[in-house]
């Protein structure tokens, strides 16, 4: 009745970029664009375990 649909997985490897060439100023850039996913993926995980808590304390026997 309920089918969830298919959750996409992450890529299996990561692969960094290569860094060869770029100028300080797109490492710079490069490097915050990282701290922002980084951030976004925290928050993400964050949720995740606080969903889980909420569930087991509301199932919890005892």
């Amino acid at each position: 009745m309920f089918e969830d649909a298919p959750r996409p997985k992450p890529p299996e490897e990561f692969i960094p970029a290569k860094l060869d060439g770029w100028s300080a100023e797109a490492l710079r850039d490069y490097m915050a664009a990282l701290r922002e996913e980084i951030a976004r993926a925290e928050a993400a995980l964050e949720a995740r375990e606080a969903q889980k808590r909420a569930a087991d304390s509301f199932f919890k026997t005892g």
